[in-house]
């Protein structure tokens, strides 16, 4: 069998569902990623000084069973991110349906983003109490990923309540699991 190649279009002028060269349009590139459906985390850690910091982070997934590793992928410029290399540890708070609000919150700045709920303290770092599960992390790797990092954790502890439905973000917005 012998496939030809088909011409490319001229960049930015492609057909529905059709290839697009780069430079690509940023919105465009973000609905095109907005497509795959993911859960929604808040990542938190806890400087030398008590300092807690957080942010919404739904580019995360398991890396490896053994050793235990995950990633999320935080923006370069996230207030976060310094105290989290400091400090080499953070938590992964994976949130449950009533877990908007606390999504929400750690997308604003200018607050205390822990104002609001519940948070217990593991092994040094702030854990949401109401999350469906829970990791914290030693810092194991940190990469760079253009305008993002790419921070894998080591799982030094986790917790999960199976009976917590997960909160999902889709197409920009909030979703929840349909089942049956």
């Amino acid at each position: 069998m012998t496939i030809a190649p088909v011409p490319a279009p001229a960049a930015g002028l492609a057909a529905a569902g059709q290839p697009l060269d780069a430079p690509f349009d940023p919105r465009l590139l973000r609905d095109a990623f907005g497509c795959f459906a993911t859960g929604v985390t808040v990542v938190t850690s806890q400087s030398a000084d008590g300092q807690r910091v957080g942010l919404t982070a739904n580019s995360f997934t398991s890396v490896s069973l053994d050793p235990p590793l995950l990633l999320f992928c935080p923006a370069t410029g996230a207030s976060a991110l310094p105290v989290l290399r400091e400090t080499g540890r953070f938590a992964i708070n994976i949130l449950d349906l009533d877990g908007q609000p606390v999504a929400d919150r750690f997308t604003r700045r200018g607050i205390d983003r822990f104002a609001s709920h519940e948070w217990r303290e593991w092994d040094g770092v702030p854990v949401l109490a109401g999350a469906k599960a829970v990791f914290v992390c030693a810092l194991h790797a940190d990469h760079d990923g253009g305008d993002h990092r790419i921070v894998v954790g080591r799982v030094t502890r986790l917790a999960l309540d199976k009976s917590r439905e997960p909160l999902l973000y889709l197409h920009g917005r909030y979703r929840r699991v349909h089942v049956g």
